[in-house]
């Protein structure tokens, strides 16, 4: 009583010790040491939430449910739910295409190889190429062969405005195209659609994309001999 007279904050209650998780805590230490790692790898070959649960499922037997390790996953890094309006497509319809950047050993030594990705958006089905550079020559090939993999060209592509293929960004959904990628356009019969600048807003499923290309155990700790790419 005194405590509330003394005070003209409305009162709250407020944990002596934190929540126990009895299910998560004897994998707490193994998870903040995967998150802690995070801190100093690529942006894209970090840990989802589902990485973690894929991991703890694949190398200590883990018998939970997802949800726990993403509420678990969310404490530790203190956010909340990101919220978003999913978009939809028919299958066939629409991919999603951008790079994506990987850690690898090639003949012991650490290099950067850069993956070209393409995801269909309603069937999740996803291809990826690894090349040594992002220039427009890769950027056309992992097009030619994405489409030679799937048997068939998407009715639309959407992409993130890489210096590939726009050459300036005019108003509203309009861009001035790169001369080849424009050219590779016509050849395959596919639309072009791009993301607001600065705003990736229409690619609604990046981060479980990245999440599942980038954080792959053969993604960042296979070894290639020298001579291989």
């Amino acid at each position: 009583m005194r405590k509330a007279l003394a005070s003209a904050e409305v009162p709250r209650y407020r944990r002596s010790k934190p929540r126990p998780f009895p299910v998560m805590d004897p994998y707490r230490d193994i998870i903040m040491e995967w998150l802690e790692g995070d801190r100093t790898a690529p942006r894209k070959q970090r840990h989802t939430a589902k990485r973690v649960y894929d991991r703890l499922v694949e190398e200590y037997g883990f018998r939970g449910a997802e949800s726990t390790v993403r509420r678990f996953v969310r404490l530790l890094r203190g956010s909340t739910p990101e919220a978003y309006v999913p978009l939809a497509a028919d299958y066939g319809e629409q991919a999603q295409v951008d790079w994506a950047r990987a850690m690898v050993k090639i003949g012991g030594v650490s290099t950067v190889a850069y993956l070209f990705c393409l995801r269909m958006r309603a069937s999740g089905v996803c291809f990826s190429w690894a090349f040594p550079t992002e220039k427009l020559e890769a950027f056309l090939a992992g097009h030619r062969l994405a489409f030679e993999w799937l048997g068939g060209v998407p009715a639309q592509c959407i992409y993130d405005n890489p210096k590939t293929a726009v050459v300036k960004i005019l108003a509203g959904p309009y861009r001035q195209e790169h001369e080849y990628f424009s050219h590779l356009r016509a050849h395959y019969l596919f639309e072009s659609c791009f993301c607001n600048p600065g705003r990736a807003s229409r690619k609604v499923q990046r981060r479980t994309w990245w999440g599942m290309y980038g954080a792959m155990p053969w993604f960042r700790y296979r070894m290639l001999p020298a001579g291989r790419s």
